[in-house]
């Protein structure tokens, strides 16, 4: 076998024009499968990347739309009730949290910035895994006693405090024409969060909110934690049929993850990754084709030394392994060539896009093999051609 690969190689350098244009199809079929799905798992990636792994574990639920033709439906705040309701009939949950949200400009000194206030219960941003360039996060007490005390994101901390040093700084919080003084408690540092902005994020205790902003009002969404992120998925599910059957709406509330807008784009990048694949396998096949048809010219045109190797007692079987293995080593070639042709293009173009690269590694071996494969199947009709010459009749020609 190994003197059959070595005549192969040697042909292949008698016939340079006719070898390269063989390994074309098989090149470009495989380098393609290989960019093609690796730009698949550099998107995939990028978009863990930007929402990074905080939030994974978290579901949001907020009110959604319920028609007015329907009076059978009831209504649900969220309120303790509700929070001791969900906790027991949804499995999988850690704690519930509560978030409310109000519109105000911030202002300190002539510097001004509109944005959208929340307000959260003691330890959310911990729970985000959220982290405070400088500065403290708000205490149980803070809550309790609705303190004005106030943490923002880098972008508007940066906006407001150019010089930075914003902790301890008082600023002013004017809400529905009502002006509230607060004491900037802690700067959120830059980082991917999931739902939460932390550049342009501004954050209160809940405790103000339900005092001083609208007493005793229920929270505009809900988060759940789960144990652990895996669970979010049915997690989703199973808070949508609760609600569902406690309102009697299918569209009551709007059940959201991120962990679920994770798979649901990755399984939309991986699927078009797949049929930009398979388009690009066809290449493969069309230059398996191309390959059969060299390997017919080229049975054709050795059959005197087809007939020689027979009458020198070569077997049908020897002849058929020498073609086959011949056309082997074209699409092994072509996909060791086009494996590294595939993986610098690849590097090149995240490169130039300036996102960061993943080989998949898997659709490498899988497109190699591939190309191999196509080289035998198409191979075997001209190597049994070979193989079934009568040597008699391959030496008078």
């Amino acid at each position: 076998m190994l003197e059959d690969f070595i005549n192969a190689f040697q042909n292949f350098a008698r016939n340079k024009t006719r070898t390269i244009l063989s390994l074309l199809g098989v090149i470009i079929g495989v380098a393609s499968v290989i960019v093609i799905t690796s730009m698949g798992a550099s998107s995939t990636k990028q978009i863990q990347d930007t929402f990074g792994s905080s939030g994974l574990d978290q579901v949001t639920i907020q009110k959604g739309y319920m028609s007015r033709r329907k009076k059978s439906g009831i209504t649900v705040d969220f309120n303790e009730t509700f929070r001791t309701n969900i906790f027991n009939n949804i499995d999988n949950i850690k704690q519930v949290w509560f978030k409310n949200s109000f519109s105000a400009t911030l202002s300190y000194g002539d510097t001004s910035v509109s944005s959208s206030v929340t307000a959260i219960e003691p330890d959310f941003l911990q729970m985000c895994n959220l982290v405070l360039d400088y500065g403290d996060f708000f205490s149980v007490t803070d809550d309790v006693i609705g303190n004005q005390k106030i943490i923002l994101g880098s972008e508007v901390a940066s906006g407001l405090f150019p010089e930075g040093n914003a902790v301890g700084k008082v600023i002013t919080v004017v809400s529905s024409n009502i002006t509230f003084a607060f004491t900037v408690a802690g700067v959120l540092k830059e980082q991917s969060a999931g739902f939460e902005n932390v550049k342009t994020g501004v954050y209160v205790p809940m405790g103000f909110y339900t005092k001083k902003i609208k007493p005793n009002s229920p929270a505009s969404s809900v988060i759940l934690q789960a144990v652990n992120k895996s669970a979010t998925t049915q997690m989703v599910n199973d808070v949508t049929n609760y609600m569902t059957s406690v309102t009697g709406y299918s569209n009551a509330v709007n059940v959201n993850s991120m962990q679920t807008m994770m798979d649901q784009m990755s399984s939309i990048t991986n699927t078009l990754s797949l049929m930009l694949s398979a388009i690009a396998a066809i290449s493969l096949l069309v230059g398996g084709i191309g390959i059969m048809n060299i390997m017919i010219v080229t049975v054709t045109e050795r059959r005197q030394e087809i007939g020689i190797r027979k009458a020198l007692g070569a077997t049908s079987g020897a002849i058929k392994q020498q073609f086959l293995i011949e056309s082997a080593s074209i699409t092994l070639t072509g996909g060791i060539i086009g494996v590294i042709l595939g993986v610098l293009i690849s590097i090149a173009v995240e490169y130039v896009k300036g996102e960061s690269f993943v080989i998949n590694w898997k659709a490498c071996v899988i497109s190699f093999v591939f190309s191999v494969l196509v080289g035998i199947f198409f191979g075997l009709n001209p190597a049994s051609r070979a193989a079934k010459l009568d040597p008699v009749v391959a030496l008078n020609n």
